[in-house]
């Protein structure tokens, strides 16, 4: 079929990189095109207000008298990192010439975390450099029950978990509970991390409140089934640092139950940001079985979060097709990653039309692909294969993504 000027060639950007790029072979990835879907009615902007929840502020404060913070780049060069490996883009089916990072050998195998959420550092700063030089790019995790955070340092080829906890007060004392939610997706925009809250909206982080149990005297990296103060001693499962959430976004009309039901608040499946429009803007969208309606995609006006008062969606849209697993726009060109189940996912680029999504043109790309980050320097598109044993961090040329 004939290349449109907005699709893409997954072939090397030629954009010059920092570090070693793992170039993976695999098969001739098939090209083409659906028929434009039916026209759905626009979804009502009212049901996704979001209102600010109860302020962390408290905990927070007295948990930076007893520990130690620690800035983005200082958790990036710290002692214990993890390496990245090779090999991974093959077994994961990632399309050649992609540009692939693979987590070490147990992080690739362990069927207890899997990773969903994608950010990077062009998401959070225009510069695309945290303050020392940093370039990360961030990775959320679900384990039943649990949730981390993985800053990935491409410059060094090297990789921390950070768990993320909820900073609570146990009488008078500060501690931290686990977050047991699937983080679906997570969004960086300058300092604050929000994490996608499947049924109330979107949770938020700070990266000026990272703390370092490993050097806090009140710390310990020990104990793996501990987390929060005990015996005096704070404890993060093992982990040398954890990041409370510093508040939420719920939604104004309560929570979105279970399943999709095409009204009503939205299931918050994924999350992105959209640096390339004049108010940089806050996308969610949702994971929807084929049988049922269809997912919904909306957007705020990013710079609203950072206020107190309720923060209105300012568009909204029903999704071009099902299971859509995470999703970016880049200069209008809208981009979907497809979870097919045992199959290799599909990457959607329909066209938009004012009122309606026009023709949808496929790729089929990895197993499992997730979330999804538009790096605007290297003109790419980064995504995670979510699967044991098939898993990879990845991202795929996109000319739009600048």
């Amino acid at each position: 079929m004939r290349v449109r000027r907005r699709r893409i060639a997954l072939v090397a950007a030629g954009v010059p990189l920092a570090v070693p790029v793992v170039a993976v072979e695999a098969a001739a990835v098939p090209d083409g095109a659906d028929a434009a879907p039916a026209r759905a009615a626009a979804p009502s902007l009212r049901d996704f207000d979001l209102r600010r929840g109860s302020d962390r502020g408290r905990p927070i404060r007295e948990l930076g008298e007893r520990l130690h913070r620690s800035g983005v780049d200082a958790l990036l060069t710290s002692s214990g990192q993890r390496r990245l490996g090779g090999g991974c883009g093959k077994a994961a089916a990632v399309p050649a010439r992609s540009v692939v990072y693979c987590f070490d050998k147990a992080d690739s195998a362990t069927t207890k975390w899997v990773p969903q959420g994608v950010a990077t550092i062009s998401d959070a700063v225009a510069g695309e450099r945290w303050t020392g030089g940093g370039r990360a790019i961030l990775v959320s995790w679900h384990d039943s029950g649990k949730i981390r955070l993985t800053f990935v340092n491409p410059d060094r080829r090297t990789y921390r978990h950070v768990l993320l906890v909820y900073p609570t007060m146990k009488g008078k004392r500060p501690t931290y509970t686990d977050i047991g939610i699937h983080a679906g997706g997570i969004a960086w925009y300058g300092d604050k991390v929000y994490v996608a809250d499947t049924r109330h909206g979107v949770r938020e982080f700070d990266m000026r409140q990272i703390f370092d149990l490993g050097r806090s005297k009140a710390g310990s990296t020990g104990a793996p089934g501990r987390v929060g103060l005990h015996g005096g001693k704070y404890y993060g499962h093992g982990h040398r640092y954890v990041m409370p959430q510093t508040g939420s976004w719920n939604f104004a009309l309560g929570t979105s139950g279970s399943g999709c039901k095409g009204s009503g608040p939205l299931r918050v499946s994924w999350i992105a940001v959209d640096r390339t429009t004049w108010s940089h803007a806050l996308i969610a969208g949702e994971w929807c079985r084929p049988k049922g309606p269809r997912g919904r995609v909306v957007t705020w006006p990013l710079p609203a979060l950072s206020g107190t008062r309720t923060v209105h969606a300012n568009w909204a849209a029903t999704l071009p097709a099902d299971r859509i697993q995470g999703g970016v726009r880049t200069n209008g060109q809208w981009w979907f990653t497809q979870g097919r189940g045992k199959k290799r996912g599909r990457l959607l680029m329909p066209e938009r039309g004012l009122w309606d999504w026009g023709r949808v043109t496929f790729r089929t790309i990895s197993h499992g692909p997730e979330d999804m980050s538009c790096y605007r320097g290297q003109h790419r598109i980064w995504t995670v294969a979510e699967y044991a044993r098939k898993r990879a961090l990845w991202s795929f040329p996109a000319d739009s993504c600048r």
